[in-house]
């Protein structure tokens, strides 16, 4: 990233910081983000070139957006990923949804009419393109003279080593700009272990001396019976029933196979979700390790620098709030793809 980027971009529901990163490791010049979580400050701030605004987006104005982004002739990006919950499988409730959330994307829309961006992109869950919302969206830019290309893409073939699809948009009032298309075939996705296989050995419930982003939850004495009766790639069907828990013995759980498991060396993770770091919630435990992945290595497996900061030195934070920031952020990887797309063009 350069100061005399041609394109500059302001960064909304900016979290942590991973679309941000992205884009500056693309060359675009980053000059804002903003968030309404005070725990989003820190990570973003100290790893990106970008000033952080505390603020809920329903009171931003289109001329703040401007003067945020100043008078040079660069073209102006407005990038962001509404907070996905209302749009997810898990908590799809419909598009007559009465989560606050939903109206996030309308939120995005009003600014982009009022600021006028030169470019759009947004990334969200699979599921926001069969909403309602998300076909107003897509007319709204439409309506105002973009040019608009999206699709669901799956992030193995951008290169991270994490089983995850998205949906990604581009709109563009300064010539077609096509969201790209994959850099990877199947036999050459990112693994588990090219990531994180040369990490230090680390037990559960404990910190490493260097790094304390490497740091496990700890497990119960009967999670740990499980955890070594469980295969990687495998379920808790492996189990004695004595260690079955009984939600499982019930006709409807036996279909949710891929929680209390371990990921697989040799494949791209399971998708990290906010509660990456415990073992119970996914196939979340270490390929060979009796624990479930650290805070670091779930950043990791996120797309994120192993140099990324996300509290103060010195300071011990709570893993869950740290898991939080990392299992919401955008992959630092689709941001880069997306930035040298725009670049390019």
């Amino acid at each position: 990233m350069t100061k005399s980027s041609p394109v500059s971009a302001i960064d909304l529901f900016c979290g942590a910081g991973g679309l941000a990163c992205g884009l500056q490791q693309a060359g675009v010049k980053v000059v804002a983000g903003i968030d309404v979580d005070p725990d989003c400050q820190f990570p973003f701030s100290t790893n990106n070139s970008a000033e952080f605004h505390l603020r809920d987006i329903r009171t931003v104005t289109g001329n703040e957006l401007k003067e945020m982004w100043g008078p040079d002739d660069s073209l102006k990006l407005l990038a962001g990923c509404a907070p996905c919950q209302p749009f997810s499988k898990l908590r799809q409730s419909g598009k007559n949804s009465k989560d606050d959330k939903w109206n996030l994307l309308r939120e995005f829309g009003r600014l982009v009419d009022e600021a006028e961006p030169q470019i759009v992109t947004m990334e969200n869950v699979p599921g926001l393109a069969r909403t309602d919302i998300f076909v107003d969206f897509l007319a709204k830019l439409i309506s105002n003279g973009y040019l608009v290309d999206h699709r669901i893409v799956f992030l193995p073939d951008y290169g991270l080593p994490q089983h995850r699809k998205r949906l990604v948009l581009i709109a563009s009032r300064a010539g077609t700009i096509n969201v790209p298309t994959g850099t990877h075939d199947s036999n050459q996705y990112a693994t588990v272990k090219d990531t994180i296989g040369s990490i230090e050995p680390l037990i559960h419930g404990e910190q490493s001396l260097t790094d304390p982003m490497h740091r496990a939850q700890s497990l119960s004495e009967r999670n740990m019976l499980r955890i070594r009766c469980s295969t990687p790639g495998g379920t808790w069907r492996e189990w004695p029933v004595e260690l079955q828990l009984a939600c499982h013995k019930k006709e409807s759980g036996k279909y949710y196979s891929s929680v209390y498991g371990r990921m697989d060396w040799n494949s791209p993770s399971p998708t990290i979700t906010t509660q990456f770091y415990n073992y119970g919630t996914g196939r979340f435990g270490h390929p060979e390790q009796d624990r479930a992945i650290s805070l670091r290595e779930g950043s990791m497996l996120q797309g994120f620098p192993l140099n990324y900061r996300f509290y103060p030195d010195g300071e011990r934070v709570a893993i869950d709030k740290i898991g939080r920031l990392i299992g919401n952020a955008v992959p630092p990887v689709l941001g880069k793809v997306i930035g040298q797309a725009i670049m390019a063009a």
